[in-house]
């Protein structure tokens, strides 16, 4: 059995954009935390930036597929949250700094 760790599924949902944004999901901070059990079932606790957004059910299709892609992964499941609420604040220090912000 594969182990699954983490990093390993942040690095997957690196890969995972915002649709609109055309940025990583992780750089962006709408991923709030990710757990792997010891069963290798991934949780990932994400947000999207407006509760009104038009692409989330894309981007949560996006995320489930790259956590299923991960060898090893028993089960995914994603805990859409909108507390806290998404800020600017919440992108990486790079990303901040590439944008202006």
């Amino acid at each position: 059995m594969a182990v699954v760790t983490v990093k390993e599924v942040v690095v997957a949902l690196k890969g995972a954009v915002d649709p609109e944004a055309g940025i990583s999901i992780v750089d962006m901070g709408l991923v709030y935390g990710v757990r792997v059990d010891s069963r290798r079932n991934v949780l990932v606790t994400m947000t999207m930036t407006s509760p009104m957004c038009p692409v989330a059910s894309m981007m949560l299709a996006d995320v489930q597929l790259r956590i299923a892609r991960i060898p090893g992964v028993a089960a995914a499941k994603i805990d859409l949250v909108w507390e806290p609420s998404w800020s600017p604040a919440m992108m990486t220090e790079e990303l901040r700094a590439q944008m202006g912000v």
